[in-house]
């Protein structure tokens, strides 16, 4: 089940993750996906992606310095 646009995405992924950390989110499943073939890890692939990137600060995701 790869998500082809972010908009394909979980609404509660869509209004809590900035549009540059859905890219990141939807492209580490789709890749997780494909190698796995596994929705749970393609999902922890997806957010640990999104980790490396942004950081959670006052219930916001906020890029990394």
């Amino acid at each position: 089940m790869p998500y082809a646009t972010n908009t394909d995405l979980p609404p509660p992924l869509r209004r809590v993750l900035p549009e540059h950390a859905q890219d990141i989110y939807r492209a580490a499943f789709n890749s997780a996906w494909d190698e796995y073939g596994d929705e749970e890890m393609a999902h922890r692939v997806a957010w640990a992606a999104v980790k490396r990137k942004y950081r959670k600060a006052n219930g916001f995701w906020v890029p990394r310095e």
